[in-house]
C-alpha cells in the first residue's frame, strides 16, 4: 500500500521540481536614476561702455594788436601795439602790451626830427555783454622830445622822458571768423601827465584785430 502511495506521488514531485527549475528570475533590475542636472551655460551680455563726448577745451589765451599810422603832410607817424591776454573767466581777462612808435616830423624849416618812442603796459578787460568790453590799462612809455636845434651840427637836440598813463574806456568786438575778431577801442588818459603827448582828455581811438578774444 505504501509503495503504491509513493508511486502515485512521484509524478507530483516531478512536476513541482520542473516548475521550480523553470521559474524565471523576475527580480527587476533597477537602473540607477541619473541625477545629473544639465545646466545651461549662463548667457552674459557684454554692454559696451558709453563714451562720453568730451567738450572741446577753450584756449584761455588770446592775442592781437593794432597798427596806427598818419601820413598827414610833412608828419609821418607809425605805431605798433601787439598784445597778449589771458582769460581768467569767460568775462574777465588780463594781459600785457608793448608799444613802439616811429615819428618823422619835417614841418619845421630847420629840418626833420625823428624819434623812436617805446613802452609797455598791463591791462584788464571785462565783458558785461558779448560784443562790448570795458578796458583799464596802466602804461609807461619813453618819449623823445626835441629841446633845441644845434646850428653847428644842424641837428635837433632831444631829451627822453618817461610818461605814465592810466587809460580807461572800452571797445566793441565784431566777429569776422570762427576765432578772429576786429575791434574798435576808445580810451582816455586820466593821469594827464605834463609830458603826455596827448591833449587834455583827448580820446585815443584804436582799431585792431584779435585772435581768440
Amino acid at each position: 500500500m505504501k509503495k503504491f502511495l509513493l508511486l502515485a506521488l512521484l509524478p507530483v514531485f516531478f512536476s513541482l521540481a520542473q516548475m521550480t527549475e523553470g521559474t524565471k528570475d523576475t527580480t527587476a533590475v533597477t537602473q540607477p536614476k541619473d541625477t545629473t542636472t544639465v545646466t545651461q551655460p549662463q548667457q552674459t551680455t557684454v554692454v559696451a561702455p558709453t563714451k562720453e563726448i568730451e567738450q572741446p577745451k577753450v584756449n584761455p589765451w588770446y592775442y592781437g594788436g593794432t597798427v596806427g599810422f598818419n601820413f598827414w603832410g610833412d608828419y609821418f607817424y607809425l605805431s605798433l601795439n601787439p598784445f597778449v591776454g589771458y582769460k581768467v573767466s569767460p568775462k574777465f581777462s588780463i594781459g600785457g602790451k608793448v608799444q613802439y612808435v616811429y615819428i618823422n616830423d619835417s614841418r619845421s624849416d630847420l629840418g626833420d626830427f625823428t624819434s623812436h618812442n617805446y613802452g609797455a603796459s598791463i591791462f584788464s578787460r571785462f565783458r558785461p555783454v558779448q560784443p562790448i568790453y570795458l578796458h583799464a590799462e596802466f602804461a609807461y612809455a619813453s618819449y623823445e622830445n626835441a629841446t633845441s636845434y644845434n646850428l653847428t651840427t644842424k641837428e635837433y637836440e632831444s631829451e627822453r622822458v618817461w610818461v605814465p598813463f592810466l587809460l580807461l574806456g572800452g571797445g566793441f568786438v565784431q566777429q569776422i571768423s570762427a576765432n578772429t575778431a576786429a575791434y574798435v577801442e576808445v580810451l582816455v588818459d586820466v593821469l594827464q601827465d605834463d609830458n603826455s603827448p596827448y591833449e587834455d582828455w583827448d580820446p585815443i581811438v584804436s582799431v585792431g584785430v584779435g585772435v581768440g578774444f
